[in-house]
């Protein structure tokens, strides 16, 4: 079994769509149900005895990965994650509950050994090797340290939470064996390395860039890539010959790249084995088709709309940002958005935790919905009404909404435009195609509102560090470039305390200096429904669980 990476990954398609193993539940046709996180999920279970050997599993991406390194920059996207996870190591694996245990087809055991200071050491099954028959080894792990640590800037990683933590990772009892002693506590060290990539791809900033830019060179999972098809947008997966563990049911994976607008046809015309839906007619229309379920199971996985705060744009000025937040009905978005799919939608009211997640609370109260103090605040701003539109020294306030070229996304921003037309501010609405929208748009900063998802999952702590930290030497995640050193100092603060009920209160406080700051604003988080065959089995709605790749596969 083995989990998507702990990283936060920046979901580009799903207007709402997540650490998460096959937890054996029922399965659910989709209907009705909280949004809330529970503790089931729905992939159709069955023991591999009911399954046919062999198979292809067809599934979507929306863009070709823009790299094949899921700790960099570039790679930190759901699409380079779904490629990726079949084919690479992770020390634990979560259950339907959110558990955590070892993956022992990589670690026979993972322990915390030490806590002053805090050591855990690693323990690697020695049956595992990478594709090309060397060894996976302590080094490994170290150099993934260093890699990520932000010590050298010129590695472009995603994110450095945790491993900026660690002081030394050392050789154990023998090369299988990692000892890791952290210069400070971290409290949610069960996500690192996870997944764990071969020395190769990190022994240098050059390699860390490029090793995986266009490929997967060497893996090690029960899967590998065998074909990657840039005419026709295709990725091709196949059994790992090296693989020590169980042997999978199916012979292939296979992605491809489509239009979010072609997934329902193609799961219609039985060119999908299973992808999300979004909006009820997508879910109603592919449960008529032959052959073809909803599973549904809520996800750890949540849309918003960033601000952009940087120096010179429009929303520079917080109180600005606090305006046009107070403006936009987030709880009408969620309804909207979410009709026919949820029992009584809600807007998700936490930065950092999902509804249903131990620790998430309501700290959205200083942006509540209130178009009339929105515009007066911005009157005594100085943003005064001229026509539809106001202006403050000859500029008007016309904010540029982007996102991606989704009907969904689209509907979304629509609402806002409406609740913003309201006090007199003006939204421009601009769609990019996936594969553009963070490279060319996002990083560079060329908006000033974006819309997307966020993907989080069991350890959710880490996204404070990823995705909300000040660092303007560094932004990592933070695409809004917003923040504060006070909120740095709280979010510091949360990861390194190991006492889960304190680390819980710090969170939610630096929740609230994040809806403050106005980062960003929080919408709905992902009701799971996902279009699968009735006949493929231990795959669909996972939840809080990840799958068992070894154990997907189709009904004899």
């Amino acid at each position: 079994m083995r989990t998507r990476s702990t990283l936060t990954r920046l979901a580009i398609p799903l207007a709402a769509i997540g650490l998460i193993v096959s937890g054996c539940s029922s399965g659910s046709s989709g209907e009705g149900g909280t949004s809330a996180l529970g503790s089931t999920n729905a992939i159709n279970p069955h023991p591999v005895s009911d399954l046919k050997d062999g198979g292809n599993l067809r599934l979507a991406l929306t863009a070709f990965p823009e790299s094949f390194n899921g700790l960099s920059v570039d790679g930190n996207t759901t699409d380079t994650n779904d490629v990726i996870s079949p084919t690479l190591p992770v020390p634990f694996v979560s259950d339907a509950a959110g558990e955590l245990n070892i993956d022992h087809d990589y670690f026979t055991d993972v322990q915390m050994t030490g806590n002053s200071p805090q050591v855990i050491t690693y323990t690697i099954n020695p049956k595992a090797v990478w594709t090309d028959g060397s060894p996976i080894i302590w080094e490994d792990m170290r150099s993934q340290w260093q890699s990520q640590n932000g010590v050298n800037p010129e590695y472009l990683v995603a994110g450095t939470q945790g491993y900026d933590q660690i002081e030394k990772v050392e050789r154990g009892a023998d090369d299988r064996q990692a000892v890791v002693t952290f210069r400070q506590p971290y409290a949610e060290w069960k996500g690192l390395f996870g997944p764990l990539y071969p020395k190769a791809n990190t022994v240098s900033p050059q390699a860390f860039n490029d090793w995986a830019r266009n490929s997967l060179p060497v893996s090690a999972g029960p899967f590998t890539i065998t074909n990657l098809d840039r005419t026709q947008s295709r990725i091709t997966l196949s059994r790992n010959p090296k693989w020590w563990g169980d042997t999978p049911k199916l012979d292939n994976i296979t992605f491809s790249v489509l239009d979010i607008a072609a997934w329902l046809p193609a799961i219609q015309n039985n060119e999908l084995d299973e992808a999300y839906m979004s909006g009820l007619e997508n879910v109603t229309a592919s449960r008529q088709a032959p052959g073809v379920e909803i599973r549904r199971a809520s996800e750890p996985t949540f849309s918003l709309v960033a601000f952009n705060g940087a120096p010179g744009s429009v929303l520079e000025d917080v109180k600005v940002r606090q305006a046009v937040a107070k403006a936009i009905n987030r709880q009408t978005i969620a309804e909207t958005n979410q009709h026919g799919l949820v029992d009584n939608p809600k807007a998700l009211n936490s930065h950092v935790f999902m509804d249903g997640q131990k620790g998430y609370q309501d700290n959205s109260a200083v942006v509540g919905y209130d178009p009339d103090a929105a515009a007066k605040e911005l009157d005594a701003l100085g943003w005064v009404l001229n026509g539809d539109v106001r202006e403050k020294g000859g500029r008007k306030l016309i904010l540029r909404d982007v996102m991606y070229q989704q009907d969904r996304w689209v509907d979304i921003a629509k609402l806002m435009q409406a609740d913003l037309q309201k006090i007199g501010v003006k939204l421009e609405i601009q769609t990019v195609p996936g594969s553009g929208l963070f490279t060319n748009v996002i990083d560079p900063g060329n908006f000033d509102l974006a819309q997307y998802s966020l993907q989080g999952g069991v350890l959710p702590l880490g996204v404070l560090r990823q995705v909300y930290y000040y660092d303007p030497k560094n932004w990592q995640g933070n695409k809004s470039r917003i923040g504060s050193p006070e909120l740095n100092t709280v979010i510091d603060q949360t990861l390194t305390e190991l006492s889960p009920d304190k680390a819980l209160e710090l969170a939610n406080k630096a929740d609230t200096m994040i809806w403050t700051e106005v980062h960003s604003l929080p919408l709905v988080q992902a009701p799971g429904t996902h279009a699968a065959r009735t006949d493929l089995a231990n795959w669909g709605a996972f939840g809080m669980a990840s799958p068992d790749y070894t154990k997907v596969g189709f009904l004899k």
